[in-house]
């Protein structure tokens, strides 16, 4: 009967949403950790892409991430505060080679604190500086960025949506922080061995992952 009931229990759902300018990689790092690709060309997202997927943390816990990836035009659109209602988790999101995109994250926040001004409870906010692929381009300065992450109280990540590097780990960080479950050494070494094989996979395959699988599609992780 327990395991027929376990069986039948639903997956916890979690509302993460994605802000930041546009070209600073959001739908990108969306793609990379929901479909494990890369699109080398730039789209731009007009309103609003929708991707999930399924994680198992500690404690055979199994979560479906629902990622609303916002696009970065619509910071002064009416549909936005909508976007972001009911988000236990918000990623803002910057481009570690672009000082304005990490600037221009003050008006992105000021947007989710006013949505969640009269809520009992306020959503984990996360800062991500995309691109670090990049390293020797960077004009945000990583002291910069911790200082932002203190002064706000915001998680604080670092990824390369093109190679992968740390884009589970952040969204599973994310997942694990909002639920209030550690993660030790070994299951954070294990996302990171999950990263690597992203990446070999990546420098074998540059050219031929042009097809978009549907975007609402649950994929497992293996």
């Amino acid at each position: 009967m327990s395991d027929s009931e376990e069986e039948e229990s639903p997956d916890r759902q979690l509302k993460l949403v994605v802000l930041g300018d546009g070209t600073t990689g959001k739908t990108s790092l969306a793609t990379r950790f929901a479909q494990e690709t890369f699109g080398k060309q730039y789209k731009q997202t007009i309103g609003l892409d929708f991707f999930l997927k399924r994680i198992l943390l500690p404690g055979n816990l199994n979560i479906t991430l629902q990622v609303w990836d916002v696009g970065g035009q619509t910071i002064g659109g009416k549909m936005l505060d909508k976007y972001i209602y009911g988000a236990q988790g918000i990623l803002l999101v910057y481009d570690i080679t672009n000082g304005q995109s990490f600037e221009n994250l003050e008006d992105w926040y000021n947007v989710v604190k006013k949505v969640n001004e009269e809520s009992e409870t306020q959503p984990l906010v996360a800062l991500v500086g995309n691109k670090i692929d990049l390293e020797h381009m960077r004009t945000v300065k990583a002291d910069k960025h911790q200082r932002f992450c203190q002064e706000n109280n915001f998680s604080s990540h670092f990824v390369s949506a093109k190679t992968g590097d740390s884009v589970f780990l952040c969204f599973q960080r994310i997942a694990a922080d909002i639920l209030g479950i550690k993660l030790n050494k070994a299951e954070l070494e294990q996302s990171q061995r999950v990263v690597k094989a992203d990446i070999v996979n990546y420098s074998q395959e540059p050219v031929t992952r042009s097809v978009n699988p549907p975007r609402s599609s649950m994929c497992a992780v293996q």
